[in-house]
């Protein structure tokens, strides 16, 4: 399965991602919402920023997901924590996840700069910041 995925420009987790620093990806809610029991060992994560480019420029593999049970704000706070060495959140992203009574960690590996392309997100009328497109070619826009 084929996820787009947008990442925090702000933030810089892009450049993080590319460079190896950061080897995890965070998404949390107060529910079970995407990409939660969504993301599979040896899925593929394609990477958008959120600046409103609208470019796909990276690709990651997932290595490993853990699906938290529901935590309290304690059990979630510490659970960022003891990630954060792979997360490499700042301080903005560490409040706006921690303490979320469910968390999705994605371990990522072979993460790498493609040759930017867009995508057609005119089925995903909801817009978040995961897509489970399912194959990436089907949304692709052809140049």
């Amino acid at each position: 399965m084929d996820h787009v995925v947008y990442v925090d420009s702000k933030a810089g987790e892009l450049g993080k991602i590319l460079s190896g620093k950061k080897t995890m990806i965070i998404r949390g809610a107060a529910g079970r919402k995407l990409p939660y029991g969504r993301v599979n060992h040896e899925d593929m994560l394609y990477l958008i920023e959120n600046d409103g480019s609208g470019l796909i420029q990276a690709r990651a593999k997932v290595k490993s997901v853990i699906n938290s049970e529901k935590m309290t704000t304690e059990e979630s706070v510490s659970l960022v924590e003891k990630n954060q060495g792979q997360l490499e959140l700042t301080s903005k992203q560490f409040k706006r996840w921690a303490g979320k009574r469910y968390l999705v960690l994605i371990k990522i590996t072979d993460a790498k700069a493609i040759e930017p392309f867009l995508i057609d997100k005119s089925d995903y009328g909801n817009m978040d910041d995961w897509l489970p497109v399912g194959e990436i070619e089907n949304v692709k826009i052809k140049g």
